[in-house]
Protein backbone atom coordinates (compact mmCIF):
# COMPACT_ATOMS: atom_id res chain seq x y z
CA UNK A 1 0.00 0.00 0.00
CA UNK A 2 1.10 3.57 -0.58
CA UNK A 3 2.24 5.66 2.36
CA UNK A 4 0.13 8.76 2.96
CA UNK A 5 1.59 12.13 3.79
CA UNK A 6 2.81 13.64 7.03
CA UNK A 7 1.53 17.20 6.49
CA UNK A 8 4.43 18.77 8.39
CA UNK A 9 6.89 18.14 5.53
CA UNK A 10 6.12 21.39 3.74
CA UNK A 11 8.96 21.44 1.18
CA UNK A 12 8.05 18.03 -0.16
CA UNK A 13 5.57 17.56 -2.98
CA UNK A 14 3.78 14.27 -3.31
CA UNK A 15 1.98 12.15 -5.86
CA UNK A 16 -1.79 12.54 -6.06
CA UNK A 17 -3.44 9.13 -6.40
CA UNK A 18 -7.13 8.48 -5.82
CA UNK A 19 -7.54 11.86 -4.13
CA UNK A 20 -4.72 11.26 -1.62
CA UNK A 21 -1.24 12.75 -1.36
CA UNK A 22 1.12 9.81 -1.55
CA UNK A 23 4.74 9.60 -0.39
CA UNK A 24 7.46 7.81 -2.34
CA UNK A 25 10.76 6.19 -1.27
CA UNK A 26 12.75 8.68 -3.38
CA UNK A 27 12.60 12.45 -3.87
CA UNK A 28 14.48 14.71 -6.26
CA UNK A 29 15.42 18.33 -5.67
CA UNK A 30 13.71 20.85 -7.92
CA UNK A 31 15.93 23.87 -8.64
CA UNK A 32 15.10 27.29 -10.06
CA UNK A 33 16.47 27.53 -13.63
CA UNK A 34 17.26 31.19 -12.94
CA UNK A 35 18.74 31.31 -9.43
CA UNK A 36 19.72 27.69 -8.92
CA UNK A 37 18.07 27.65 -5.50
CA UNK A 38 16.12 24.60 -4.37
CA UNK A 39 12.38 25.16 -4.70
CA UNK A 40 11.00 21.83 -3.48
CA UNK A 41 11.59 18.11 -3.08
CA UNK A 42 9.56 16.22 -5.70
CA UNK A 43 8.28 12.67 -5.23
CA UNK A 44 9.77 10.18 -7.67
CA UNK A 45 7.24 7.52 -8.59
CA UNK A 46 8.24 4.00 -9.59
CA UNK A 47 6.35 1.64 -11.87
CA UNK A 48 4.24 0.19 -9.05
CA UNK A 49 3.00 3.61 -7.94
CA UNK A 50 2.24 4.57 -11.55
CA UNK A 51 0.22 1.39 -11.93
CA UNK A 52 -1.57 2.28 -8.70
CA UNK A 53 -2.53 5.64 -10.24
CA UNK A 54 -3.75 3.93 -13.42
CA UNK A 55 -5.82 1.54 -11.27
CA UNK A 56 -7.41 4.52 -9.47
CA UNK A 57 -8.29 6.15 -12.79
CA UNK A 58 -9.59 2.86 -14.19
CA UNK A 59 -11.79 2.26 -11.14
CA UNK A 60 -13.21 5.81 -11.35
CA UNK A 61 -14.01 5.65 -15.05
CA UNK A 62 -17.60 4.34 -14.67
CA UNK A 63 -18.45 7.04 -12.12
CA UNK A 64 -17.10 9.70 -14.46
CA UNK A 65 -18.74 8.26 -17.58
CA UNK A 66 -22.16 8.37 -15.86
CA UNK A 67 -21.73 11.91 -14.49
CA UNK A 68 -24.24 14.20 -16.26
CA UNK A 69 -22.81 16.83 -18.58
CA UNK A 70 -24.06 19.71 -16.42
CA UNK A 71 -22.15 18.34 -13.41
CA UNK A 72 -18.92 18.02 -15.40
CA UNK A 73 -19.45 21.57 -16.66
CA UNK A 74 -20.12 22.84 -13.12
CA UNK A 75 -16.85 21.35 -11.81
CA UNK A 76 -14.92 23.00 -14.65
CA UNK A 77 -16.69 26.33 -13.99
CA UNK A 78 -15.67 26.10 -10.33
CA UNK A 79 -12.07 25.54 -11.44
CA UNK A 80 -12.34 28.70 -13.53
CA UNK A 81 -13.61 30.69 -10.55
CA UNK A 82 -10.95 29.34 -8.16
CA UNK A 83 -8.14 29.93 -10.64
CA UNK A 84 -9.28 33.53 -11.11
CA UNK A 85 -9.02 34.00 -7.33
CA UNK A 86 -5.56 32.43 -7.23
CA UNK A 87 -4.21 33.83 -10.50
CA UNK A 88 -1.25 35.68 -8.96
CA UNK A 89 -0.20 32.62 -6.96
CA UNK A 90 -0.48 30.44 -10.07
CA UNK A 91 1.65 32.84 -12.14
CA UNK A 92 4.36 32.93 -9.48
CA UNK A 93 4.50 29.11 -9.38
CA UNK A 94 4.96 29.00 -13.17
CA UNK A 95 7.65 31.68 -13.04
CA UNK A 96 9.62 30.11 -10.18
CA UNK A 97 9.75 26.60 -11.59
CA UNK A 98 10.27 27.45 -15.29
CA UNK A 99 11.95 30.91 -15.24
CA UNK A 100 9.16 32.17 -17.47
CA UNK A 101 9.08 35.98 -17.07
CA UNK A 102 6.17 36.93 -14.85
CA UNK A 103 4.51 38.98 -17.62
CA UNK A 104 4.24 35.82 -19.71
CA UNK A 105 3.35 33.64 -16.70
CA UNK A 106 0.39 35.90 -15.97
CA UNK A 107 -0.69 35.66 -19.61
CA UNK A 108 -0.47 31.87 -19.38
CA UNK A 109 -2.74 31.82 -16.32
CA UNK A 110 -5.28 33.95 -18.21
CA UNK A 111 -5.18 31.48 -21.08
CA UNK A 112 -5.49 28.54 -18.69
CA UNK A 113 -8.64 30.08 -17.22
CA UNK A 114 -10.01 30.48 -20.74
CA UNK A 115 -9.11 26.88 -21.63
CA UNK A 116 -11.06 25.50 -18.67
CA UNK A 117 -13.94 27.86 -19.52
CA UNK A 118 -14.05 26.49 -23.07
CA UNK A 119 -13.93 22.97 -21.61
CA UNK A 120 -16.93 23.69 -19.37
CA UNK A 121 -18.86 24.95 -22.39
CA UNK A 122 -17.88 22.03 -24.62
CA UNK A 123 -18.99 19.55 -21.93
CA UNK A 124 -22.56 20.62 -22.80
CA UNK A 125 -22.07 20.33 -26.56
CA UNK A 126 -21.10 16.68 -27.00
CA UNK A 127 -23.49 15.28 -29.55
CA UNK A 128 -23.73 12.92 -32.49
CA UNK A 129 -25.80 13.13 -35.66
CA UNK A 130 -28.66 11.38 -37.38
CA UNK A 131 -27.92 9.26 -40.44
CA UNK A 132 -30.27 9.24 -43.50
CA UNK A 133 -30.52 5.47 -43.75
CA UNK A 134 -33.12 5.53 -46.52
CA UNK A 135 -30.50 7.06 -48.82
CA UNK A 136 -29.44 3.43 -49.40
CA UNK A 137 -31.80 0.78 -50.76
CA UNK A 138 -30.98 -1.46 -47.82
CA UNK A 139 -31.62 1.32 -45.32
CA UNK A 140 -35.36 1.80 -45.92
CA UNK A 141 -37.32 1.32 -42.70
CA UNK A 142 -34.38 2.10 -40.45
CA UNK A 143 -33.33 5.17 -38.49
CA UNK A 144 -29.95 5.67 -36.90
CA UNK A 145 -27.80 8.09 -35.00
CA UNK A 146 -24.34 8.38 -33.48
CA UNK A 147 -23.37 8.94 -29.84
CA UNK A 148 -20.11 10.20 -28.35
CA UNK A 149 -18.96 8.11 -25.38
CA UNK A 150 -15.97 8.68 -23.07
CA UNK A 151 -12.87 6.79 -24.14
CA UNK A 152 -11.92 5.83 -20.55
CA UNK A 153 -8.51 6.44 -19.00
CA UNK A 154 -6.45 9.18 -20.68
CA UNK A 155 -2.69 9.21 -20.11
CA UNK A 156 -1.44 12.81 -20.36
CA UNK A 157 2.26 13.66 -20.62
CA UNK A 158 2.96 17.39 -20.60
CA UNK A 159 6.00 19.65 -21.25
CA UNK A 160 7.70 22.38 -19.22
CA UNK A 161 7.13 25.38 -21.48
CA UNK A 162 3.43 25.98 -20.71
CA UNK A 163 3.16 23.93 -17.53
CA UNK A 164 -0.35 25.10 -16.64
CA UNK A 165 -2.08 25.74 -19.96
CA UNK A 166 -0.83 22.62 -21.74
CA UNK A 167 -2.02 20.59 -18.75
CA UNK A 168 -5.38 22.33 -19.20
CA UNK A 169 -5.46 21.36 -22.88
CA UNK A 170 -5.39 17.71 -21.85
CA UNK A 171 -7.19 17.67 -18.50
CA UNK A 172 -9.98 20.10 -19.50
CA UNK A 173 -11.35 18.21 -22.51
CA UNK A 174 -10.75 14.83 -20.83
CA UNK A 175 -13.00 15.79 -17.91
CA UNK A 176 -15.50 17.52 -20.22
CA UNK A 177 -15.81 14.22 -22.12
CA UNK A 178 -16.29 12.16 -18.95
CA UNK A 179 -12.86 10.52 -18.86
CA UNK A 180 -10.37 9.95 -16.06
CA UNK A 181 -6.72 10.99 -16.23
CA UNK A 182 -3.25 9.93 -15.21
CA UNK A 183 -1.08 13.02 -15.63
CA UNK A 184 2.72 12.99 -15.81
CA UNK A 185 3.97 16.59 -15.83
CA UNK A 186 7.44 17.59 -17.00
CA UNK A 187 10.12 16.92 -14.37
CA UNK A 188 11.12 20.60 -14.19
CA UNK A 189 7.55 21.91 -13.80
CA UNK A 190 5.51 19.58 -11.56
CA UNK A 191 4.31 22.30 -9.17
CA UNK A 192 1.87 23.81 -11.68
CA UNK A 193 0.21 20.43 -12.23
CA UNK A 194 -0.01 19.66 -8.51
CA UNK A 195 -1.48 23.12 -7.89
CA UNK A 196 -4.19 22.51 -10.51
CA UNK A 197 -4.98 19.07 -9.06
CA UNK A 198 -5.63 20.69 -5.68
CA UNK A 199 -7.92 23.22 -7.35
CA UNK A 200 -9.88 20.39 -9.01
CA UNK A 201 -10.25 18.68 -5.63
CA UNK A 202 -11.59 21.93 -4.16
CA UNK A 203 -13.97 22.22 -7.11
CA UNK A 204 -15.50 18.84 -6.25
CA UNK A 205 -13.88 16.49 -8.77
CA UNK A 206 -14.31 12.93 -7.43
CA UNK A 207 -11.25 11.06 -6.12
CA UNK A 208 -9.43 9.01 -8.74
CA UNK A 209 -10.50 11.11 -11.71
CA UNK A 210 -7.30 13.19 -11.86
CA UNK A 211 -4.12 11.47 -10.68
CA UNK A 212 -0.74 13.25 -10.85
CA UNK A 213 2.38 11.10 -11.00
CA UNK A 214 5.76 12.83 -10.93
CA UNK A 215 8.99 11.05 -11.77
CA UNK A 216 11.27 9.93 -14.61
CA UNK A 217 9.72 9.75 -18.06
CA UNK A 218 11.40 6.43 -18.77
CA UNK A 219 9.59 4.87 -15.80
CA UNK A 220 6.34 6.79 -15.33
CA UNK A 221 5.73 7.62 -19.00
CA UNK A 222 6.46 4.09 -20.19
CA UNK A 223 4.16 2.57 -17.56
CA UNK A 224 1.33 4.86 -18.73
CA UNK A 225 1.89 4.15 -22.42
CA UNK A 226 2.21 0.38 -22.02
CA UNK A 227 -0.75 -0.27 -19.67
CA UNK A 228 -3.71 -1.81 -21.51
CA UNK A 229 -6.18 -0.02 -19.24
CA UNK A 230 -5.09 3.36 -20.65
CA UNK A 231 -7.23 4.00 -23.73
CA UNK A 232 -5.49 7.08 -25.06
CA UNK A 233 -2.16 8.89 -24.68
CA UNK A 234 -1.92 12.62 -25.31
CA UNK A 235 1.64 13.96 -25.39
CA UNK A 236 3.37 17.27 -26.04
CA UNK A 237 7.15 17.18 -26.37
CA UNK A 238 10.04 16.16 -28.59
CA UNK A 239 9.68 14.16 -31.83
CA UNK A 240 12.01 11.42 -30.58
CA UNK A 241 9.91 10.78 -27.46
CA UNK A 242 6.67 11.10 -29.43
CA UNK A 243 7.80 8.53 -31.99
CA UNK A 244 8.75 6.22 -29.12
CA UNK A 245 5.27 6.60 -27.62
CA UNK A 246 3.64 5.86 -30.97
CA UNK A 247 5.74 2.70 -31.30
CA UNK A 248 4.81 1.46 -27.80
CA UNK A 249 1.16 2.51 -27.77
CA UNK A 250 -0.20 -0.37 -29.87
CA UNK A 251 -3.84 0.28 -30.74
CA UNK A 252 -4.26 3.11 -28.24
CA UNK A 253 -5.32 6.46 -29.62
CA UNK A 254 -2.46 8.97 -29.57
CA UNK A 255 -2.39 12.73 -29.96
CA UNK A 256 1.18 13.91 -30.42
CA UNK A 257 2.22 17.57 -30.57
CA UNK A 258 5.92 17.47 -31.37
CA UNK A 259 7.23 20.92 -32.10
CA UNK A 260 8.60 22.73 -35.12
CA UNK A 261 11.01 25.31 -36.56
CA UNK A 262 8.20 27.67 -37.50
CA UNK A 263 8.71 30.16 -40.30
CA UNK A 264 7.44 33.57 -41.38
CA UNK A 265 7.40 34.92 -44.94
CA UNK A 266 7.56 38.71 -45.40
CA UNK A 267 6.37 39.87 -48.80
CA UNK A 268 7.39 43.18 -50.43
CA UNK A 269 5.26 46.31 -49.92
CA UNK A 270 4.76 45.51 -46.21
CA UNK A 271 4.92 48.20 -43.52
CA UNK A 272 7.76 46.75 -41.46
CA UNK A 273 7.09 49.03 -38.47
CA UNK A 274 3.64 47.50 -37.93
CA UNK A 275 4.95 43.94 -37.58
CA UNK A 276 8.15 44.29 -35.54
CA UNK A 277 6.44 43.94 -32.13
CA UNK A 278 4.67 40.78 -33.29
CA UNK A 279 7.95 39.32 -34.55
CA UNK A 280 9.68 40.12 -31.25
CA UNK A 281 6.91 38.35 -29.35
CA UNK A 282 6.94 35.43 -31.77
CA UNK A 283 10.68 34.90 -31.58
CA UNK A 284 11.52 35.77 -27.98
CA UNK A 285 8.52 35.29 -25.68
CA UNK A 286 9.23 32.61 -23.07
CA UNK A 287 12.87 32.61 -24.26
CA UNK A 288 11.73 31.06 -27.57
CA UNK A 289 10.65 27.92 -25.71
CA UNK A 290 7.37 27.70 -27.62
CA UNK A 291 6.42 24.94 -30.06
CA UNK A 292 5.40 27.59 -32.62
CA UNK A 293 8.19 30.05 -31.77
CA UNK A 294 9.28 32.14 -34.75
CA UNK A 295 12.61 30.54 -35.71
CA UNK A 296 12.95 31.25 -39.45
CA UNK A 297 12.16 34.46 -41.35
CA UNK A 298 12.24 34.64 -45.16
CA UNK A 299 12.07 38.33 -46.10
CA UNK A 300 11.67 39.67 -49.64
CA UNK A 301 14.82 41.39 -50.88
CA UNK A 302 12.96 44.72 -51.16
CA UNK A 303 12.34 44.85 -47.38
CA UNK A 304 15.08 42.55 -46.07
CA UNK A 305 17.62 45.21 -44.97
CA UNK A 306 14.96 47.35 -43.33
CA UNK A 307 13.49 44.37 -41.46
CA UNK A 308 16.85 43.13 -40.18
CA UNK A 309 17.78 46.61 -38.93
CA UNK A 310 14.51 47.28 -37.11
CA UNK A 311 14.15 43.73 -35.77
CA UNK A 312 17.71 43.87 -34.40
CA UNK A 313 17.17 47.29 -32.83
CA UNK A 314 14.04 46.06 -31.05
CA UNK A 315 15.70 42.83 -29.87
CA UNK A 316 18.57 44.76 -28.27
CA UNK A 317 16.09 46.71 -26.12
CA UNK A 318 14.61 43.63 -24.42
CA UNK A 319 15.30 43.46 -20.70
CA UNK A 320 17.18 40.38 -19.51
CA UNK A 321 17.06 39.18 -15.90
CA UNK A 322 15.02 37.86 -12.98
CA UNK A 323 11.78 36.22 -14.18
CA UNK A 324 9.88 37.69 -11.20
CA UNK A 325 10.78 41.26 -12.24
CA UNK A 326 7.69 42.63 -14.04
CA UNK A 327 9.89 44.33 -16.68
CA UNK A 328 11.91 41.22 -17.59
CA UNK A 329 11.30 39.94 -21.13
CA UNK A 330 14.09 37.31 -21.37
CA UNK A 331 15.25 35.02 -18.57
CA UNK A 332 16.99 31.67 -18.24
CA UNK A 333 16.41 28.69 -20.47
CA UNK A 334 14.93 25.70 -18.67
CA UNK A 335 18.37 24.23 -17.86
CA UNK A 336 22.08 24.93 -18.17
CA UNK A 337 22.33 21.96 -20.52
CA UNK A 338 19.82 23.54 -22.90
CA UNK A 339 21.82 26.78 -22.90
CA UNK A 340 25.01 24.88 -23.72
CA UNK A 341 23.27 22.99 -26.55
CA UNK A 342 22.06 26.21 -28.17
CA UNK A 343 25.46 27.90 -27.73
CA UNK A 344 26.94 24.94 -29.61
CA UNK A 345 24.45 25.45 -32.43
CA UNK A 346 25.29 29.17 -32.56
CA UNK A 347 29.02 28.34 -32.57
CA UNK A 348 28.43 26.09 -35.61
CA UNK A 349 27.21 29.10 -37.62
CA UNK A 350 30.61 30.80 -37.20
CA UNK A 351 32.14 28.23 -39.56
CA UNK A 352 29.66 29.11 -42.33
CA UNK A 353 28.65 32.22 -44.27
CA UNK A 354 26.07 33.13 -41.62
CA UNK A 355 26.37 36.34 -39.61
CA UNK A 356 25.38 36.73 -35.95
CA UNK A 357 23.79 40.18 -36.07
CA UNK A 358 23.07 40.38 -32.34
CA UNK A 359 23.23 38.14 -29.29
CA UNK A 360 24.80 34.71 -29.37
CA UNK A 361 26.26 34.96 -25.85
CA UNK A 362 25.26 34.36 -22.25
CA UNK A 363 24.63 37.40 -20.07
CA UNK A 364 24.67 36.39 -16.38
CA UNK A 365 23.76 32.87 -17.45
CA UNK A 366 20.93 34.02 -19.73
CA UNK A 367 21.12 33.58 -23.50
CA UNK A 368 20.75 36.94 -25.22
CA UNK A 369 18.09 37.27 -27.94
CA UNK A 370 19.99 36.13 -31.03
CA UNK A 371 19.44 37.05 -34.68
CA UNK A 372 21.43 35.29 -37.41
CA UNK A 373 21.37 36.17 -41.12
CA UNK A 374 22.34 34.18 -44.23
CA UNK A 375 22.05 30.86 -42.40
CA UNK A 376 22.28 27.81 -44.65
CA UNK A 377 19.37 25.39 -44.27
CA UNK A 378 21.73 22.61 -43.17
CA UNK A 379 22.72 24.52 -40.00
CA UNK A 380 21.04 23.23 -36.83
CA UNK A 381 19.68 26.71 -36.03
CA UNK A 382 17.64 26.43 -39.22
CA UNK A 383 16.71 22.79 -39.77
CA UNK A 384 16.22 21.63 -36.16
CA UNK A 385 14.04 23.01 -33.40
CA UNK A 386 16.08 25.59 -31.46
CA UNK A 387 13.60 26.07 -28.58
CA UNK A 388 15.57 29.15 -27.59
CA UNK A 389 15.64 32.91 -28.30
CA UNK A 390 17.30 32.34 -31.68
CA UNK A 391 15.90 33.37 -35.05
CA UNK A 392 17.41 33.30 -38.53
CA UNK A 393 16.56 35.88 -41.21
CA UNK A 394 17.25 35.04 -44.87
CA UNK A 395 16.67 37.01 -48.06
CA UNK A 396 14.36 35.70 -50.83
CA UNK A 397 13.37 37.08 -54.21
CA UNK A 398 9.75 35.86 -54.25
CA UNK A 399 6.97 34.34 -52.16
CA UNK A 400 7.32 31.15 -54.21
CA UNK A 401 10.98 30.84 -53.24
CA UNK A 402 10.11 31.50 -49.60
CA UNK A 403 7.41 28.80 -49.56
CA UNK A 404 9.94 26.32 -50.96
CA UNK A 405 12.32 27.21 -48.11
CA UNK A 406 9.58 26.92 -45.47
CA UNK A 407 8.46 23.51 -46.76
CA UNK A 408 12.03 22.21 -46.87
CA UNK A 409 11.68 20.96 -43.31
CA UNK A 410 10.86 17.75 -41.48
CA UNK A 411 8.44 19.83 -39.38
CA UNK A 412 5.12 21.43 -40.27
CA UNK A 413 3.24 22.92 -37.32
CA UNK A 414 2.36 26.52 -38.23
CA UNK A 415 3.68 29.17 -40.61
CA UNK A 416 2.90 32.82 -41.23
CA UNK A 417 2.98 35.28 -44.11
CA UNK A 418 2.77 39.07 -44.13
CA UNK A 419 1.48 40.25 -47.50
CA UNK A 420 -0.83 42.84 -49.03
CA UNK A 421 -1.30 40.67 -52.12
CA UNK A 422 -4.45 38.52 -51.96
CA UNK A 423 -3.12 36.12 -54.60
CA UNK A 424 0.06 35.55 -52.61
CA UNK A 425 -1.94 35.01 -49.41
CA UNK A 426 -4.18 32.43 -51.09
CA UNK A 427 -1.18 30.78 -52.73
CA UNK A 428 0.61 30.52 -49.39
CA UNK A 429 -2.45 29.15 -47.60
CA UNK A 430 -2.68 26.45 -50.26
CA UNK A 431 0.99 25.57 -50.73
CA UNK A 432 2.45 25.75 -47.21
CA UNK A 433 2.67 22.19 -45.86
CA UNK A 434 1.77 22.91 -42.25
CA UNK A 435 -1.11 22.42 -39.83
CA UNK A 436 -1.97 26.13 -39.66
CA UNK A 437 -1.28 29.17 -41.84
CA UNK A 438 -1.41 32.64 -40.24
CA UNK A 439 -1.98 35.41 -42.78
CA UNK A 440 -0.62 38.80 -41.71
CA UNK A 441 0.59 37.40 -38.41
CA UNK A 442 3.47 35.38 -36.97
CA UNK A 443 3.27 31.56 -36.78
CA UNK A 444 3.28 31.91 -32.97
CA UNK A 445 -0.38 32.93 -32.93
CA UNK A 446 -2.68 30.63 -30.98
CA UNK A 447 -5.96 30.97 -29.17
CA UNK A 448 -7.09 27.99 -27.20
CA UNK A 449 -10.30 27.00 -29.00
CA UNK A 450 -8.74 26.76 -32.46
CA UNK A 451 -7.62 23.41 -33.93
CA UNK A 452 -3.91 23.10 -33.22
CA UNK A 453 -1.50 20.49 -34.53
CA UNK A 454 0.83 19.73 -37.37
CA UNK A 455 1.97 17.49 -40.17
CA UNK A 456 5.17 15.55 -40.79
CA UNK A 457 7.29 15.31 -37.62
CA UNK A 458 5.20 17.97 -35.90
CA UNK A 459 2.81 15.24 -34.84
CA UNK A 460 -0.64 13.71 -35.21
CA UNK A 461 -4.11 14.72 -34.06
CA UNK A 462 -5.40 18.13 -33.05
CA UNK A 463 -5.73 20.03 -29.80
CA UNK A 464 -8.16 22.89 -29.17
CA UNK A 465 -10.97 21.93 -26.81
CA UNK A 466 -13.66 20.80 -29.28
CA UNK A 467 -11.10 18.93 -31.37
CA UNK A 468 -9.35 17.31 -28.40
CA UNK A 469 -12.74 16.26 -27.06
CA UNK A 470 -13.49 14.45 -30.32
CA UNK A 471 -10.17 12.61 -30.00
CA UNK A 472 -11.05 11.70 -26.39
CA UNK A 473 -14.40 10.10 -27.21
CA UNK A 474 -15.47 7.03 -29.17
CA UNK A 475 -18.25 7.23 -31.74
CA UNK A 476 -21.02 4.67 -31.31
CA UNK A 477 -23.65 4.02 -33.97
CA UNK A 478 -27.22 3.06 -33.00
CA UNK A 479 -29.58 1.71 -35.70
CA UNK A 480 -33.32 1.03 -35.19
CA UNK A 481 -35.14 -1.35 -37.50
CA UNK A 482 -38.75 -0.09 -37.66
CA UNK A 483 -40.15 -2.83 -39.88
Amino acid sequence: MSKLVNKSMSTKRFLIINGEKVETPKYASLYSPYSGEEIAQIAMADKDLTIQAITAAYNARELMAKMPAYQRANILEKVVALLKEKADEAAEIISRESAKPIMFAKAEVERTIETYKFSAEEAKRIHGETIPFDAAVGGVGRIGYTLREPIGVVGAITPFNFPMNLVAHKVGPAIAAGNTIVLKPASQTPLSALFIAEIFEEAGLPAGVLNVVTGPGGIVGDAIVEDDRVSMVTFTGSPSVGIGIRNKAGLKKTTLELGSNSALIIDKDIDIDQMIDRCIMGAFSNQGQVCISLQRVYAHEDVYEQFVAKFTEAAKKLKIGDPLDPDTYISSLISRGEAERVLGWIEETKYSEATIVTGGKLQDGILEPTIITDADHSLKVSCQEAFAPVVIVNKVSSVEEAIGQVNDSRFGLQAGIYTNNVKNALYASRELHVGGVMINDVPTYRVDQMPYGGVKESGTGREGIKYALEEMTEMKLVVWNQS
